[in-house]
């Protein structure tokens, strides 16, 4: 009797042979069959018959000899319906079940070839024949994109898409998978990191490559009114600031089948700023944007910052901070930007998770090299949105234009990250990550403003706006002395031209005197549809009155009044106070609840 012999193993996966003494025990012998079959031990059973009937068990007081399995046998393995899944935390998920944006249903149906005159030098048959100076081209032709006016640096992604989905099968095996950097869960053949880690958990190396395509091809600003708005509060303090972009994504013609971002709103969330940093602070205020910007059929698509450093005051010029010899974006900004694209990821039916990337667009303000103000738009590389998600990159100290990928604790596993650069004769060599140019990590977006302005909200010179949110250093404050001189600018025919304004449509669903949230999508909808008659309508409306009540009962603005009194030298009257919940200067300084809302005095 020879002292090995040949078991063979059939599963759901094909059928195994594994070689093994007679004298080996069943429990070694489970994890002999779990290395061929890469499945956990406690993941699956093993039966001697086809029926499953006769179960066998991994103890140690068993062999196979006494187990009676001879060479030759077959055994068979079933999964349990808990089986081990590598990827466990990424689960698959149904195409039919993902709902893209609206722009991709759209530009998955177009045609995208790019059609080409026929040339009389070239092209010698006749007209209703196509020939290779003439034939259309696929939206990916490497030639046709070097050659546009401007060049078109990078695919989009939908011409990505069409590119792996190109050619004999069709892209009947095309899939996109988001990288993971992270020990994959439910290895149960080891102790935890660090206690151990296998070829099956253990994510694999990686090396960053810079990103082909793009998910949007163009940030695009409606009108440049919108953006001085913004761009006003460095002017007035020296301080940089921070918003959010509230629009649409839409088909961009100008390259096959792109995408553009089109920014209707700027939003200022609570931020802390000085002259050389932005901190964002909690805004208890998201939910209601969310709520105005989604009625409105708006969306965030992006975050915009200023850098910016006046040159020469006279004449309005800027240092030129960001270039080659510096740096396009930090490695700060890149994780920043990184971390809001894994909040708004892209929705996508080739992806095994549902998502692939983010449409999520990164825009600076700072100086170009005339010393003049101008906006750049980035967005960073998926391989930049892993390396964000699983917490594996670091800013450099010193070098903002330098990040660096973390090493491995006894906390967290972090795989080797690679990039390959070529030197001076064109030899490519391949470093670690530590540090990492960001170089690496950044995609281009084209940016600008349309030849014809387009106002989704008035942002005309020829108004005064309500003032903006979160400007209270600036003594811009949204409260009713405001919004009634605000309002007096129109007439009562011209109610949908004064709520187009997304800072008051904010302030009206946040106000904590008057419930009127609830009861605004009519109004949302009249403005969205430029529906005069609904506006006016809804003007007519309880909320709206009671609005107005209070408008008429507050009087002038409780800034202006305490500006104009300490101005004269007569300073606030001892009398009053100010409440704290809706601004109203109270005149009796005995009553302990305000007048105009009853809130409790302070």
């Amino acid at each position: 009797m020879p002292n090995e012999i040949i078991v063979r193993l059939q599963s759901p996966e094909g059928t195994k042979r594994v070689s093994v003494p007679m004298a080996m025990t069943l429990y070694k012998f489970f994890q002999k069959v779990s290395e061929a079959v890469a499945i956990p031990v406690d993941q699956f059973k093993l039966f001697a018959d086809r029926n499953k009937t006769k179960e066998l068990r991994p103890t140690s007081k068993a062999t196979l000899n006494s187990s009676k399995i001879k060479h030759g046998d077959m055994l068979y393995v079933t999964y349990q319906t808990s089986s081990y899944d590598g990827d466990a935390d990424k689960p698959s998920v149904s195409t039919s079940s993902v709902v893209e944006d609206d722009v991709d249903q759209f530009i998955a149906k177009l045609d995208g070839k790019i059609y080409r005159e026929r040339d009389d030098q070239l092209c010698h048959h006749g007209v209703n024949a196509k020939c290779v100076h003439c034939v259309p081209l696929e939206p990916y032709d490497e030639r046709y994109l070097q050659e546009h006016d401007p060049p078109i640096k990078h695919l989009s992604f939908h011409s990505h898409i069409r590119k792996l989905t190109g050619g004999v099968d069709k892209g009947k095996f095309a899939f996109l998978e988001n990288i993971s950097l992270k020990i994959k869960p439910g290895c149960t053949e080891h102790a935890p990191w660090p206690g151990g880690i296998c070829t099956k958990c253990q994510p694999s190396a990686t090396t960053l490559n810079r990103q082909t395509y793009r998910h949007v091809d163009n940030l695009m600003f409606e009108n440049p009114f919108m953006f001085n708005r913004f761009l006003d509060y460095w002017r007035k303090t020296g301080n940089q600031r921070i918003g959010f972009l509230y629009g649409k994504y839409e088909h961009h013609k100008d390259v096959p089948l792109g995408i553009k971002a089109t920014v209707s709103a700027i939003y200022e969330p609570p931020q802390r700023s000085t002259v050389n940093s932005l901190e964002l602070l909690p805004d208890h205020n998201a939910e209601a944007v969310e709520f105005v910007a989604s009625k409105m059929g708006l969306r965030k698509v992006g975050w915009i910052f200023t850098d910016l450093v006046a040159d020469d005051l006279t004449k309005g010029t800027v240092k030129h901070v960001r270039n080659m010899d510096a740096h396009f974006l930090s490695a700060e900004e890149c994780i920043m930007a990184g971390e809001l694209q894994n909040q708004n990821p892209s929705p996508c039916k080739l992806a095994t998770e549902g998502t692939f990337g983010s449409k999520f667009v990164t825009c600076i303000v700072t100086g170009d090299a005339t010393n003049q103000i101008h906006t750049e738009a980035y967005q960073v590389s998926n391989q930049c949105m892993a390396l964000v998600r699983d917490n594996c990159l670091v800013p450099t100290r010193d070098a903002p234009e330098l990040g660096y990928v973390r090493e491995s604790t006894s906390e967290q596993y972090v795989p080797d990250v690679f990039y390959t650069e070529k030197d001076g004769y064109g030899n490519s060599s391949k470093s670690l990550a530590r540090p990492l140019p960001v170089e690496f990590l950044l995609v281009d977006v084209t940016c600008g403003f349309p030849k014809d302005p387009m106002y989704t909200f008035n942002d005309t010179q020829t108004v005064k706006h309500f003032p903006v949110e979160n400007r209270s250093e600036l003594g811009e404050l949204q409260d009713l002395g405001p919004l009634a001189q605000y309002m007096k600018q129109f007439s009562g025919e011209q109610f949908l031209e004064a709520m187009l304004d997304l800072h008051l449509l904010i302030y009206l669903a946040t106000m904590q005197m008057l419930p009127i949230r609830d009861h605004m999508g009519p109004l949302l909808d009249a403005l969205r549809n430029q529906d005069s008659e609904l506006a006016r309508a809804w003007s007519k409306s309880e909320q709206w009155a009671t609005l107005e009540h209070f408008m008429a009962a507050q009087g002038p603005s409780p800034t202006s009044t305490i500006a104009d009194a300490v101005a004269s030298g007569g300073g606030v009257s001892q009398g009053t106070w100010t409440c704290s919940r809706c601004t109203y200067i109270n005149t009796n300084s005995l009553k302990a609840v305000c007048e105009m809302c009853e809130g409790p005095k302070d």
